[in-house]
Parts: C-alpha cells; structure tokens; sequence
C-alpha cells in the first residue's frame, strides 16, 4: 500500500464526539488533529493481560463503557469528598498492544484507539482495517498537562485495587481533549 507523503498531509482539525460513529472516523484523514468530547476509557497492557489472557470477567460490559480506549496513564489524585481529580493524562506506547488487538476488538466493539508512538503499518492493515479501526497518536512529550486539562470528570474507575492507578480501567468525560494525530485511517494507511 502506498504511504501518503507527509507534504500532502492537510492537519484539518476536527472535533469528535465519544463514543465514536463509524461516519465520524470514516472522514478522518492522515494528519488531522483530533480533539474528543464525550466517555472513553483507559486500558494498559495491565487491563487486557486481566482481561483477556487471565479471562476476569470485565468489570463492566466494555460496549457500555465507550468504543474509545486511550493507552494512558492518568495522573489521578483522590478528592476528600471521594472520586478522583485527573490533572495530566500521558501516554503510553501503543506497540506493546499488538498480540492482544484481534481480541480487544472483537470483545470490546473499540473502534478509536489513542496512544504514543503507533504500530507498525502491518499492525493497521492486519488488525485495525478489519474491526474498522481509527489510530490516534499523541503530540510529542510534555503535553500531560494539556491533555488532563480535558478531563472534565472521573465517571469510573475498575480493578484500581488489582492494577494500581496507572493500570485501572478509568472511565473519563472529557472535553476538547487532545490534540491527536491522526496516524492511521480506516484503509490502514500509516502517517509515519
């Protein structure tokens, strides 16, 4: 498959809404910044290795949770009247998830995954083209702050006692978050 040179790449900001819909993401193109408004959740390699390799029943059917999974870590503090404040949001290099996507997929309905530094073009062709798949890569290093900025409140967080903080499932409303490039598209054409 032929790469789009990064001179053609237009970076026409975008807004979407989460959970996602397939005519949303099936616009997107190369190089846009996204920024995301609505529930996602976080998921490390923690929370598929319980998931998926140990077999734990998810803590809540992952369909009613998003279809948008971050590969982050949240910089979350506990409030004294209980709930959790995130201030910074980082995140964590999407190329450990290869061996489990097939399966996240299929039993989480995902269709937007965002994280550090990609997969490989392989990975989008073979395991994102055929669930329908979008990849979003953060900007650079440093932006954790900019990013917690939207997170606009903890819905949920699971298996914080198994995993610990960096590794739980945390649900987050979120608005104007990002910006995200868009690295990968639905035809698994790769930016990089």
């Amino acid at each position: 498959m032929e790469e789009t040179p990064l001179n053609q790449v237009k970076m026409n900001q975008v807004r979407l809404r989460c959970p996602v819909k397939h005519g949303d993401i099936k616009n997107l193109s190369l190089g846009d910044l996204v920024f995301l408004d609505g529930v996602l959740f976080t998921g490390r390699e923690g929370a598929y290795r319980r998931y998926l390799d140990e077999g734990h029943d998810p803590p809540a059917p992952f369909h009613d949770l998003s279809n948008v999974n971050f590969h982050c870590s949240p910089a979350a503090t506990p409030l004294k009247e209980g709930g959790f404040s995130i201030k910074a949001v980082t995140g964590t290099a999407s190329f450990r998830f290869g061996k489990w996507m097939p399966r996240w997929f299929e039993q989480t309905g995902c269709r937007l995954i965002i994280g550090k530094g990609g997969m490989t073009s392989k990975d989008y062709r073979s395991l994102f083209v055929p669930h329908g798949a979008v990849y979003l890569t953060t900007v650079g290093y440093g932006l954790g702050a900019t990013y917690g900025r939207g997170v606009k409140s903890v819905r949920e967080v699971h298996w914080l006692e198994e995993l610990g903080i960096a590794q739980a499932i945390w649900v987050l409303e979120v608005e104007n978050l990002g910006p995200f490039i868009v690295e990968s598209d639905l035809e698994g054409r790769s930016l990089f």
